[in-house]
């Protein structure tokens, strides 16, 4: 199968494999804007990539991953905090899962209140329209 057919097929391709990546490779793979990945770099959620001589940031399978991780938190609704904790948690291979654990307890904590709220707004609402 060629390259573009086993891309095209979702296989990974021989050049997805290869060396470092531009900015834009690796958000588009890690499914975010460049201008986000500057900024989580920006925050420290990203340590500093390798440049080309001319200056452009050159990206690592490893750093595409962890955009990944921080698309997903984010996208589950971590805060920045939140995500720079589990991050530091996630690289870390000699951490403990009760630290893991409490952080996502106070996240279930956290979306447990949001939801009583919007509960008794869409009960409010409701009560506003009849």
């Amino acid at each position: 199968m060629s390259t573009r057919a086993a891309s095209a097929a979702g296989a990974p391709s021989a050049v997805r494999a290869s060396g470092p990546v531009p900015i834009g490779t690796a958000a588009e793979r890690a499914g975010v804007s460049p201008r986000m990945v500057r900024h989580y770099e920006s925050l420290g959620l990203l340590a500093p990539v390798a440049r080309t001589d001319s200056g452009y940031r050159q990206y690592s399978e490893a750093d595409v991953h962890t955009l990944r991780f921080i698309r997903r938190a984010r996208d589950l609704g971590f805060s920045m905090e939140e995500i720079a904790a589990l991050l530091g948690l996630w690289q870390d291979r000699r951490r403990a899962s009760s630290q893991v654990k409490k952080i996502a307890q106070a996240h279930i904590d956290d979306l447990g209140q949001r939801i009583a709220a919007m509960q008794a707004m869409q009960r409010t609402l409701q009560s506003l329209v009849g």
